[in-house]
């Protein structure tokens, strides 16, 4: 039998474990050069050498001042070059004006990072961006990366390396710390010694010239000393790096993030609704919950879930069970529940009866469990015990009031053996001071996180659920909504002539035919230039009709009376045509007036949303789903969502809001089809993404009925004709990759589709793996893997659900003779973080080996990598692998054995001297 065309690679984060990565420099250095350091009392460069010195962590350290021979009693150098040997990190504490020469002969000196210290760049104004920029071109010159400037510097306490100027080493732990304010980095260090909270790393970035959010998360989420990963936020800056970096890192690590500035709001049109209804604040929050990330409000809480996390498995929903021995904390509990959005757990009436058979007759008989003040330990565990099996319940808060009646710490010894329940967490809240310390030392060690009131402990579940409930959002599989009947090339036609003729608003009619391109529901409509076509379309649709303004320059029609409702008969089509007429002309202008529309009049009994999308300036096109209709700022009943969309995405948006309970049915009224609205939302996104001249749309309102959606008015506007979309605001999140969706003809004359994978080829996918021999399997993995582990939906999910900007999954498919879709091969080419070079794997079907398939596969990738940017693209083989090696040296890779496994190969094309792949 033929073997199998296989290449193995394992994801980046196992790769990059036996690789330097770019940002090793800076967590462990082997040499470290302080250039700025002096003996001068307080000052920035003595702090810096100071703790470099006081916190051995096995390097070695130049000090580099042209002024002094030694500083600190250790010989100093004139510059970086003349250090007598290479110098990995360079921390910079020099005037601003200054760093940039630094720089350049960090450079020079082949220096592979630096920390800059210093402050006085882009924060400062005009003079010092040019600054900035000139430090970046330097270092872009070099390859070398910069954390800062205006940093405090970073701590990795885990090795001793404190390259900072704070006044204490931070205690060695397995949260990672991230802030830009470097103020807030002092207060926390100080406040982490007093409660013996231990660090991985420490991190002040500054103002992120270079190194970001995103390279940080990247090179943690692959750190195996890292748990978990706490950002202070102030700004996001590269929105699509951050989003990247966090997606891939937040299923397997937590990170929990506080951003300031909540309150602030950008700029936005009050002309639009969805403008007026979105502010950047919101933005975020729809993009920490795209990728998992979670939000906190205070440093404590930012705290509090990193040790929740570590310790309690995540609910797997928001239903909470209270075993409490007073009433009044118990009350507090559930009233924090509910303005949180959580329930109570409704206890099984097997649990009631259990519960009945240990408590007096005087407990609550629900949730909370009330067992009263004078329960003993053995009775309060017994209560537990129970509570934490009802079925309902996703989680446990146990509550114990100092009361004198029975001991806390007796209490807490029962409940050690209840610290790991099965699927679900367990919390405490132990309330009173010095008689209840001794419990909580207890519970804290046994695993059982304690909080010193229950509201707290009940935010604490909340935000662990809010937590599952995102990551559920990222990989859940979604329903495909096919785009054969969509016409974006009609759509993006019908805008350039908009555009050509100088206008940036479009007509009622116009957008509506837009929606109608793609596959958006929408209320018959036809164009009216004077009364008698009003009348003669009145008559042709059949009354009553609707009589609305066609206008290229008014947005909101209501404002100027340009609506008029529920007309019978051809005489109420003239009246309200003179009457819209003579409004526009009055309220407006009669250059305003450029006639009507007449549409029927709908009756359907249903709900009013409003379905819409702007142009953030950092996240680009956001879309907004909720209530519509003239009082939709009024109720401000709305989720935003960054695009693109997929069902389960779709659906998460509209949960967000009050009045999806209502479209699931309510008070005897019929539901909606909410399937049919999931694949409404999900082609609206791609109008977004794909129609960048789009600046705003609004849908509203949108008619949801059980008898159907309709869209009753529409609106949309432009961007400046005259501003190119290179110089739009990008999507946050890269878009489906069209571009590489092609057919190609194999060997034996069949037509295979390659293309990106999606979420939804999860189906085909396990398919794909049950046709595969055990041989190709061994081939591509190097090593038998049964195939239920192949097709666990948690392993696919990572396949299938691929973020474009680091990775790239191609799929050949083909329609079968019974005209079902299979899929008949893989590819995937995966950048390692902070590199320009990527890792690729193919893997063919069997029956669909030596026909041509492998090397289309491989060649798509290659141009996958040109466009990126890659330079190195590289694979391992199996040495008996001859028919992929085959492939590779006929596409320009070298082979080369490797040194330490004689059974293995490795495949290297360099990009720059292969022959363009194209597509």
């Amino acid at each position: 039998m033929a073997q199998a065309p296989a290449l193995n690679v394992e994801p980046a984060h196992d790769i990059l474990r036996g690789r330097v990565h770019p940002l090793d420099v800076f967590f462990a250095p082997r040499t470290v050069a302080v250039v700025g350091a002096t003996d001068k009392p307080a000052s920035v460069g003595r702090a810096v050498l100071w703790n470099l010195l006081s916190s051995p962590f096995g390097g070695t350290i130049f000090p580099v001042n042209p002024g002094h021979d030694a500083v600190l009693g250790i010989r100093a150098y004139p510059n970086i070059a003349a250090a007598p040997a290479a110098v990995d990190l360079a921390v910079i504490a020099t005037p601003a004006s200054s760093v940039a020469g630094v720089v350049a002969e960090c450079v020079e000196a082949g220096v592979k990072g630096a920390i800059i210290i210093s402050a006085g760049f882009k924060e400062t104004g005009a003079k010092g961006a040019e600054l900035e920029a000139q430090i970046l071109t330097h270092a872009h010159r070099g390859r070398m990366r910069v954390i800062g400037p205006n940093c405090v510097g970073s701590m990795t306490p885990l090795t001793g390396l404190n390259a900072t100027f704070l006044g204490a080493m931070a205690r060695p732990g397995d949260v990672a710390f991230i802030s830009q304010s470097g103020a807030l980095c002092a207060a926390i260090l100080d406040w982490s010694l007093r409660e013996f909270v231990g660090f991985s790393s420490f991190i002040s970035i500054g103002s992120m010239a270079d190194v970001g959010w995103g390279d940080l998360i990247d090179y943690l989420g692959d750190d195996p000393r890292t748990r978990s990963i706490i950002l202070y936020m102030e700004s996001i800056g590269d929105p699509r790096s951050f989003l990247s970096a966090a997606r891939q890192v937040a299923l397997t690590k937590p990170i929990i993030v506080i951003k300031a500035g909540r309150s602030a709001a950008a700029a936005r049109a009050a002309a639009s609704h969805t403008g007026a209804l979105t502010g950047s604040d919101e933005v975020l929050d729809a993009a920490f919950r795209r990728v998992g990330v979670l939000r906190v409000n205070s440093i404590a809480d930012l705290f509090y879930m990193a040790e929740v996390l570590a310790r309690q498995p995540r609910p797997k929903g928001p239903r909470l069970a209270i075993v409490t021995n007073a009433g009044g904390p118990g009350v507090l509990a559930t009233d924090a529940l509910a303005e949180l959005g959580g329930e109570p757990a409704p206890l099984t009436d097997e649990t009631l009866k259990a519960l009945d058979g240990i408590l007096p007759p005087h407990w609550s008989h629900g949730n909370p469990v009330d067992t009263l003040g004078d329960a003993s330990p053995a009775r309060y565990a017994q209560a537990v015990e129970i509570a934490a099996r009802d079925a309902n319940s996703d989680g446990l808060l146990v509550l114990q009031a100092a009361q004198g009646l029975s001991d806390p710490a007796e209490v807490a010894e029962a409940l050690k053996a209840h610290a790991h329940l099965p699927g679900k967490p367990i919390l405490a809240s132990f309330m009173g001071g010095a008689q209840v310390a001794p419990a909580e030392s207890i519970l804290n060690r046994s695993g059982i996180p304690t909080f010193p009131y229950p509201d707290a402990a009940v935010r604490m579940f909340h935000y662990m659920w809010r937590y599952t409930y995102n990551l559920r959002g990222i990989y859940e599989t979604p329903q495909l909504v096919a785009d054969a009947d969509e016409d974006a090339s009609g759509a993006r036609a019908l805008i350039d002539a908009a555009r050509a003729a100088e206008r940036s608003v479009l007509t009622e009619f116009e957008s509506k035919r837009i929606f109608k391109a793609y596959g958006i529901p929408v209320v018959e409509t036809h164009l009216a230039l004077n009364e008698d076509e009003a009348v003669s379309k009145a008559n042709a649709l059949g009354y009553p009709v609707v009589l609305k303004l066609h206008s290229g320059t008014i947005t909101h029609k209501t404002d100027v009376g340009g609506v008029q409702l529920h007309l019978r008969d051809e005489a109420a089509v003239r009246s309200a045509y003179a009457a819209i007429a003579d409004s526009v002309r009055e309220k407006a202008g009669a250059a305003d007036f450029q006639g009507v529309t007449v549409q029927p009049m709908v009756r359907a009994e249903g709900y009013e949303v409003i379905v819409g999308s702007t142009l953030d300036p950092q996240f680009g096109p956001v879309l907004l789903f909720g209530a519509g209709g003239q009082l939709v700022e009024i109720f401000q009943d709305r989720a935003l969502a960054l695009p693109p969309l997929n069902t389960t995405l779709a659906r998460r948006m509209m949960e967000q809001t009050r009045i999806f309970k209502a479209l699931e049915g309510t008070r005897g009224r019929r539901a909606v089809d909410i399937g049919a609205l999931d694949h409404l939302l999900v082609r609206f996104s791609r109008l977004v993404m794909e129609q960048r001249a789009i600046r705003e749309i609004d849908v509203n309102p949108l008619l949801v009925s059980p008898e159907g959606i309709v869209a009753l008015d529409a609106r949309i506007l432009l961007n400046d004709a005259s501003i190119p979309e290179n110089r739009l605001p990008p999507p946050a999140i890269r878009p489906y990759p069209t571009r590489y969706v092609a057919p190609t003809t194999l060997r034996d004359g069949s037509v295979v589709t390659i293309r990106p994978i999606r979420p939804e080829d999860e189906v085909l996918m396990v398919k794909f793996h049950e046709a595969l021999s055990e041989r190709s399997v061994y081939m591509r993995y190097f090593h038998t893997i049964s195939l239920d582990r192949r097709v666990a939906h948690e392993r696919l999910t990572r396949i299938c659900f691929v973020d474009y900007d680091r990775e790239m999954v191609l799929v050949a498919e083909r329609r079968t003779p019974e005209g079902e879709t299979e899929i008949v091969g893989v590819g995937r080419a995966n950048r390692l973080p902070g590199t320009d070079e990527a890792e690729t794997a193919i893997l063919v079907r069997d029956s669909c080996q030596n026909r041509g398939l492998g090397t289309e596969l491989v060649r798509r990738l290659i141009a996958f990598a040109r466009d990126e940017k890659i330079r190195v693209l590289a694979a391992d083989t199996l040495a008996e692998n001859i028919e992929m090696q085959q492939i590779c040296r006929k596409l320009g890779f070298e082979i080369h054995r490797h040194a330490d496994d004689a059974s293995m190969v490795r495949a290297v094309l360099r990009l720059e001297d292969s022959t363009p792949g194209k597509f």
